[in-house]
């Protein structure tokens, strides 16, 4: 699994915070340089260490408003909804994943940043299979074609894909892994 760390207009965000260990000195000493201003979980279930990060760097925290039983942070989370504005000028995207999960918008990187509504087993990026896939996830996956990115991000797998493979994700079968 991969956390996205990125600085834009003056903010800098960490996207579904997951913490190394301590022994990991080159991360923390990075974080320790640049701390957060912000922390952005993406779907519930990627709470992961939100708390930590919080808790250590004072950030502001944002992500969803429901969470699994037994799986919400500690911390209050400001919800964030398709169409939410947050520091830093990210933008949250609708993904027809039945809203389990918020994909981000960074205009400053033209990059999109998704939690689960894609991923690249072996390197290869794929949506990941919903029950609604042809009917809501395919569609607003294919409409944020509208935006100019060039970078996609993914929370499993190889993390960095650019825009073509995005394109050639939205016509293979679904990952059913």
């Amino acid at each position: 699994m991969n956390s996205t760390w990125v600085e834009s207009r003056g903010e800098i965000a960490l996207l579904d915070p997951l913490a190394p260990s301590e022994e990991a000195i080159e991360f923390w000493a990075r974080i320790e340089a640049r701390p957060p201003t912000l922390v952005v979980v993406l779907k519930p279930d990627h709470v992961r260490d939100v708390d930590l990060f919080v808790t250590r760097y004072g950030a502001r925290a944002f992500g969803p408003s429901l969470f699994w039983r037994g799986d919400a942070p500690e911390t209050e989370l400001e919800p964030i909804e398709p169409g939410s504005g947050l520091p830093g000028e990210l933008v949250a995207l609708y993904d027809g994943r039945n809203r389990n999960e918020t994909p981000l918008w960074l205009p400053e990187q033209r990059a999109l940043v998704f939690a689960d509504a894609l991923t690249a087993p072996g390197g290869k990026l794929r949506i990941w299979s919903t029950p609604w896939h042809e009917e809501r996830a395919v569609p607003a996956l294919r409409a944020l074609l509208d935006l100019p990115f060039e970078l996609v991000i993914v929370s499993h797998g190889e993390p960095v894909h650019d825009r073509s493979a995005y394109e050639r994700a939205l016509g293979l079968p679904p990952w059913t892994g």
